[in-house]
């Protein structure tokens, strides 16, 4: 998986009307924050932003170009318009070379389940602590459960399936 790279603007209106603003100039209103940092209000380019989340899923380490500067950050929240479907808002985490990291992981139950089963499902994601590695393609991935290998007396517990070792791409420091 290649490296993923934003050019990104600092914001330095705050507020509804400027975040209307920005939305309106084709950007999305973001913050980064972690490690100590004081909160960047940031603008990030929002076709790339969408791009970026559709074909690396969210849990995407980003680089973000700020001010010639680079700083890793992973998507921690993203806020979408309920009837218009647009991201109105972002959160982003600083994110530190090899540390450790917990991700949400989508859950997919497939398959049609034995006459006469009862299927209940009390979560649609799994989280997940995650080493940040340097090469991987599997953080956009999810975990698949298939009903129709299971018995219909049977319960499926989390801590019960095999999770496969997951991890992020985080680029090395270049300096």
């Amino acid at each position: 998986m290649s490296e993923v790279r934003l050019s990104v603007e600092p914001r330095t209106e705050f507020g509804k009307g400027a975040a209307r603003r920005t939305r309106r100039a084709g950007k999305i209103p973001a913050v980064l924050y972690g490690h100590g940092t004081d909160p960047r209000h940031l603008s990030l380019p929002a076709l790339e932003f969408a791009r970026v989340v559709r074909e690396n899923g969210s849990n995407a380490v980003l680089t973000l170009d700020i001010d010639n500067s680079a700083e890793l950050a992973l998507t921690k929240t993203i806020v979408v318009h309920p009837l218009r479907n647009y991201i109105e808002h972002v959160d982003l985490l600083v994110v530190k070379s090899g540390e450790k990291i917990t991700v949400d992981v989508p859950l997919v139950i497939t398959g049609d389940p034995r006459s006469g089963s009862l299927v209940t499902v009390n979560l649609d994601t799994i989280q997940v602590e995650v080493e940040a590695r340097a090469s991987s393609s599997q953080a956009k991935g999810s975990f698949i459960v298939n009903l129709t290998v299971y018995l219909s007396t049977a319960s499926i517990f989390s801590t019960c399936s095999s999770i496969p070792r997951l991890g992020l791409v985080v680029p090395r420091n270049r300096s």
